[in-house]
């Protein structure tokens, strides 16, 4: 059933919804690890129980979360040497050794303390086990350093040279971690990664105090969740920007693409708020746009020139109207972020941040947000790459393994059909678990499971008895 179609494009088809079904659970991670780590810290220094109710109840969703993280995180890094073995043996002698170093250092450490922080705290005492919930949110923190290093590397290639067998090898190794990109996507990320958590714990609160705004635990996770929405919402408006005059710098025609410039602008580009790019006729149709505004963002001069698509070959053109929109998305839902913490503010500053029913009704409905976002963000990175893996320097056309259509098209329906079902039992599952509100004497991981070595079993046991 699939002979007639491209094999590289069922391939990029099946990377994508892995990815995207991936990419949300470590930006949750990240972020929930840190604020589970803030509400132990807070325990320990005030004794209030409320931020123990907090921790419990945040730790089971965090413990679902981690594990299809890392399940689907799995699958992702088998599909570099099923679909992607060109592109793989072309880039390992670099990309191999930094997948490496995450796994030796950060996942080493999230897995080494990650038994303690979930069953640990009535068994090695409180501040051990602070301990171990600061090893882990140090771990996701390490885990998004050397993924986003090897994947910047990808956008933005540094520190390499070519062997005689066409291969990327390393020449300095702090070039190619430190690529020139790689730090204005890692303060992106992690940020992203806050603004995730603090949207999804705000649209929880938000939710149990339209129900009851008299709920202890629902007003602290909220009022924290509406503080990270105020103090970081900005910081990373003004990230967003820093990254984007970077990935001018060094990924012009991804520009391009993302602000619809099909044609260059000498004296001064407009800013295209929405319209239809049509990548044919190479123009952006039905256009709403305010002039010279766009050289303004991106070159802070109203009258900068800037250069358009078509000083590039149509060849090397991005599919515009994706990144177009998915930057459009991702933007929007930034300043949405923005708009309610600065709500939020007010609401605080007139004590109605427990009473407002408008705020929690809004903060409900931008829970997703913070996914969407990141979700919106990675298409806009990675399809504004193309038609390069490598950027500028490896097509993907290049990079994919010797495959039939069919055979990918097969795995990519299996994928679908197993993702859908796991996947989605695991998220209603983590929305049940939300749709309670924190208690007094929450109840953390259940820790009564009886515990035994390989091989022995409850039947055996029963049997001996």
């Amino acid at each position: 059933m699939f002979d007639g179609f491209d094999p590289v494009t069922l391939a990029r088809a099946q990377f994508a919804f892995t990815m995207s079904f991936h990419i949300v659970f470590p930006a949750f991670s990240i972020g929930l690890a840190s604020y589970l780590a803030t509400l132990e810290a807070l325990w320990l220094w005030t004794g209030r129980p409320v931020y123990l109710d907090l921790f419990k109840y945040w730790l089971k969703i965090f413990a679902i979360g981690f594990g299809m993280g890392v399940v689907s995180g799995i699958v992702m890094s088998y599909q570099f040497g099923t679909n992607w073995s060109v592109y793989a043996d072309k880039t390992g002698p670099v990309i191999g050794p930094l997948m490496a170093y995450e796994v030796m250092t950060a996942f080493f450490l999230e897995a080494g303390f990650l038994g303690v922080m979930l069953f640990g705290l009535e068994r090695v005492g409180p501040r051990l086990h602070f301990l171990a919930t600061l090893m882990v949110a140090i771990g996701t923190l390490i885990s998004a350093f050397w993924i986003l290093s090897a994947n910047s590397w990808m956008q933005t290639p540094a520190g390499y040279a070519l062997n005689a067998d066409g291969q990327f090898v390393p020449a300095d190794w702090y070039k190619v971690i430190f690529n020139p990109s790689f730090p204005y996507r890692l303060v992106h990320m992690v940020l992203a990664a806050y603004l995730t958590t603090a949207f999804a714990v705000g649209g929880v609160g938000g939710y149990h105090l339209l129900r009851d705004p008299h709920q202890a635990g629902s007003r602290v996770m909220f009022s924290m969740a509406m503080w990270m929405a105020t103090l970081v919402a900005p910081i990373q408006i003004l990230a967003g920007d820093q990254h984007g005059l970077n990935t001018l710098a060094h990924q012009p025609v991804k520009i391009m693409a993302m602000e619809g410039h099909f044609e260059s602008h000498p004296d001064g580009a407009p800013l295209i708020l929405f319209g239809l790019p049509d990548q044919a006729a190479g123009r952006v149709k039905y256009a709403i746009e305010i002039p010279k505004f766009g050289s303004l963002v991106l070159e802070h001069n109203p009258d900068a020139p800037m250069k358009g698509l078509d000083t590039v070959p149509r060849q090397d053109w991005p599919p515009v109207f994706i990144p177009f929109w998915s930057f459009r998305i991702m933007v929007g839902l930034g300043f949405l972020m923005f708009g309610l913490g600065l709500f939020s503010a007010w609401e605080r500053w007139r004590d109605r941040l427990y009473r407002s029913r408008l705020l929690h009704v809004f903060a409900m409905l931008m829970g997703p947000a913070g996914f969407i976002a990141v979700l919106a963000g990675w298409v806009t990175t990675e399809t504004g790459r193309q038609p390069f893996t490598v950027y500028g320097l490896l097509r993907t056309e290049q990079s994919a393994s010797p495959l039939a259509a069919p055979a990918v098209g097969s795995s990519l329906i299996a994928f679908a059909i197993v993702y859908f079902a796991v996947f989605t039992v695991g998220v209603v599952y983590m929305l049940r678990l939300m749709a309670h509100p924190p208690h007094p004497g929450e109840p953390g991981v259940p820790t009564d499971v009886p515990a035994r070595a390989t091989g022995i079993t409850p039947a055996i046991g029963s049997v001996v008895q």
